[in-house]
Formats: C-alpha cells, structure tokens, sequence
C-alpha cells in the first residue's frame, strides 16, 4: 500500500510536520508519497537568519525556552544537539522604558520591592493579588486581567510591555486563556498568582528545577539551521516557488494545483501548514464556514530594523537582553533586542547587532514606513534610550505585513468551530501558529500531534495515538 500526502507551506510548522511524516512512515510496512509545496523562493517563511560579513540577523524570532521539551525534541530527531545555542546570563537583564529611561525588571520578591518600575501605590496593589478572587469569565481580556488581580500600574509597565514583546498585540483585546493559557491554569489551578508562586517554589525544592522559566535557546548560525536542517532531511520533496492555486475535494481524496506542478496531483491527505488567510483562500470552494473562521484570525503588521555598530560607538553598556516600550510611553517603536549581547555568535568582534520592532497591533501604520523615515525613527529612539549618536555600519529591514496572528477573545471559540468544520471535511488538516501557540515550541508541539493524525487517518498500523498537548 502506498499513500499521498501533500503539505502546503513550508514554513516550520510544514517542515517538522513534513519530517515527522517520514519518521513516523520509515517504521511501518506502509509507503507514503509526500510533496511540500512552498509559495516563496526559500522554506523557512518568518524564521530565517541571514548570515553577512560574521553577523548572524534573525527575521522574526530568534530562538525558544528550553522549558518546554518539544523544540528540544525536535532538534534531537534531526541530530541538532550539538549545534544548540544558550542565550548567555545576561538574557536574565531585562528592561522597560518609564518616561524616558530604562528599568529593570525584576527578578525577585526583594528586586521588585526595591525596583523603581512601579511606584509604592502600585507595588502596594500588586501585593494585594492574593486577596483577589477568581473572575467568572473564562475569556476574560489580558487587560481584564491584569486590572483585576494587578491594578492599572502593572497592566501598564508589566502587561503591556509583555504582550507587546511576544504577540505585538493589543490587551485590551487578546485573550488571558488563549494566548497566555500558563496564566490562566495559574489561577485556575492555585487561586492566584502569588499562590501558584510559592506553591511552585516550594514543589521545585522537593523534586528539582521546575516552573514556567526557561533557558533562551537558538542555534549556532541562528534559526535558519534548524529550517536547513529540516529541509535536506526532506530533499526533493520540497518544491519551491510553488504557491497552490487550487484545492479541491474528489471522491478519493483531494487534488491539488500549482504552476510548480507539471499538473494537477491527486492526494489522499492535505495538511495546511500556511498561514490562516491562505488557508481561507484555499477551502473557500468545499468548506466554505471553515474558511470564513481562518478569514476572521486576524494579523499584527511587525517589521523588524536591525542595525549594526562599532562597539566603541555605543555609550550603553548592551547588558541584557533588551528592552520593551509600554504603549504609555507613545513612542514609535515596541522594544530592542540586544541580539549581540544575547547569542555569542551574532556579530563579529568589536561590533554590536541591535533589533528593533515596529508596528504591531498598537500602531500598525508605522510598520508600513518608507525605510528611510523607519530607520530614522529608530535611530532616533536608540539615541534617547542607549545614548548612540553615530549612524550604523549596517541596517536590515523586514517586513511582515501580516507578523503575528491575534488571539482575540472568541479565539478559542472560533477553533471549536473549525474543529467541527475539519472534522466534516475527512483528510483535511490544519497546522500553523495561527491556531494554538505561536512559538517555536508550540509549532513543534503541533506538528508532531498533526503528523500522528494524519498517519492514524491514513491507517498505518504503527501509528501512535495522538499525543495530548502539552501547552
């Protein structure tokens, strides 16, 4: 027997689903034909690095926490142990902006009641959170959240300058429970944050390194690796510059068009691992009310400015991992990673690499800029808050019109619905960060649970049944 399975999108997701396939395939009796189709000229998608004169430049993200052991997996199935990256100590430093300067986020009980982040009336109402009770509302709005168990403060220097860093988003309207679930079990589970804190304190005494933290990790030679990585493993089954023009619904299965095709192919399964508004596009004709749900996943417009000095130019000591911009501050950009600083091998001797982002759901219209007015802004910015006045050596700007996909309240409603729609439409699947966690890790954790799926449709003896997620 023999079974086709065609993926579309090659971004991580399609690849570490495209790799589990044949993992999975290669200890069973059952052949199966896999083809990866990408749009773009490369795979990889966001997660890309370019490597230029010794600097190492992420396009989007720049690595993941060793917390969760799903990235770690990943990296382990395709012999990447060894090319493993810790971030250094100086990733535990982080900073917010208040009016004008930066400060230190605290560490500790003791370097939050010394810190001058928050004032005495809003230390004294984070302190009170424990007295806080539960909210009815299971989908409450991060700044619902923070509001209630924090106060105003903390959802100002605290909460917002967080959601900005990792969704680029807006707290007034993600939602607590999709896209910061850990938050949410917290509360669920402990009655609170300050409880679940100390009860976790005290479970990692008695049974070793536990809790929600992590190590800051990458690859030597940045993220690309890890997609380079994955794509020899899958060698001629990928087909660049092949952007999927048609898929329909046939009584065996699907047949799939492109102009990276010589013709139409008929496959029994089809994974979408693109982003959610293509995969609108693509069911629009045979599942029409699951298509309009992937329409309505909206998107944060990101683009990233990474900038190159001579060390000796920059005044700031770069001893930490960077800093994050509240909205309160109106400034036009939402933080700066001190990549060079973070990864050893990010910029070559005597030179820094700085990345800034813009846009995001705060100010969307800024991610747009001309180059010219964006690299201005961003001089302009790193001159207020690290003292540098020279102009850079280098400057790389990406763009992501569509960056970052939204969590908003309804998020996890809308996926129940597109879980019914899937399940009517045999052999179809879904896989992206656009559904259930955007990270690195949660991109490695789906796509092992969608490549179990897609083996146990197709019926292969040797399939394992579909792993719970451990998000």
């Amino acid at each position: 027997m023999e079974f086709r399975v065609v993926i579309v999108g090659a971004g991580v997701s399609g690849l570490a689903t495209a790799v589990n396939l044949l993992n999975i395939a290669r200890r069973t009796a059952v052949g199966l034909r896999l083809t990866v189709l990408e749009a773009e000229p490369r795979a990889g998608g966001r997660m890309w690095s370019d490597r230029e004169d010794g600097y190492v430049v992420e396009h989007g993200p720049n690595g993941f926490l060793d917390s969760k052991p799903d990235a770690l997996e990943l990296a382990a199935s395709v012999d990447l142990q060894d090319r493993l990256l810790r971030a250094s100590a100086f990733a535990k430093k982080r900073f917010i902006c208040r009016r004008g300067r930066l400060r230190r986020l605290p560490e500790s009980p003791w370097a939050f009641l010394a810190s001058r982040l928050l004032t005495f009336r809003g230390k004294a109402r984070v302190l009170w959170e424990p007295f806080v009770r539960a909210a009815p509302n299971e989908d409450e709005t991060l700044q619902e959240f923070a509001t209630r168990r924090l106060g105003r403060e903390a959802l100002e220097y605290l909460i917002d300058p967080m959601v900005s860093g990792v969704f680029a988003g807006d707290p007034a309207r993600l939602s607590l429970r999709a896209s910061f679930p850990r938050i949410y079990e917290l509360e669920r589970d402990y009655g609170g944050l300050f409880r679940a804190m100390f009860r976790l304190m005290r479970e990692k005494k008695r049974s070793g390194p536990a809790g929600p933290g992590g190590t800051l990790t990458s690859f030597v030679g940045g993220v690309r690796t890890l997609v380079e990585t994955l794509q020899a493993l899958l060698a001629d089954r990928i087909v660049l510059s092949a952007p999927v023009t048609r898929l329909r619904r046939t009584a065996s299965g699907f047949e799939v068009e492109s102009p990276g095709l010589p013709g139409p192919i008929s496959t029994d399964a089809v994974v979408l691992a693109c982003p959610a508004f293509e995969a609108a596009r693509l069911c629009e004709p045979d599942a029409p009310a699951l298509a309009r749900e992937l329409a309505g996943i909206e998107y944060a417009p990101v683009t990233v400015v990474a900038t190159a000095f001579r060390r000796d130019d920059v005044p700031h000591p770069l001893d930490g991992f960077g800093f994050l911009v509240p909205r309160s501050e109106a400034r036009p950009i939402l933080g700066t990673l001190w990549d060079s600083s973070v990864f050893s091998d990010r910029a070559p001797p005597g030179r820094v690499l700085l990345r800034t982002m813009v846009g995001g759901a705060r100010a969307p219209e800024l991610a747009a800029m001309p180059d010219r007015d964006l690299i201005g802004a961003v001089r302009t910015q790193l001159a207020d808050y690290l003292g540098i006045r020279s102009d850079p050596e280098r400057v790389w700007v990406y763009r992501h019109p569509r960056g970052i996909p939204q969590y908003v309240t309804g998020h996890l409603q809308r996926l129940s619905r597109m879980d019914a729609e899937v399940a009517r439409t045999p052999g179809l699947f879904l896989c992206h960060n656009a559904y259930r966690g955007i990270a690195l890790n949660d991109c490695a954790r789906e796509a092992r649970v969608t490549a179990s799926r897609v083996l146990e449709y197709l019926g292969f003896p040797s399939a394992p049944s579909n792993p719970e997620s451990r998000r």
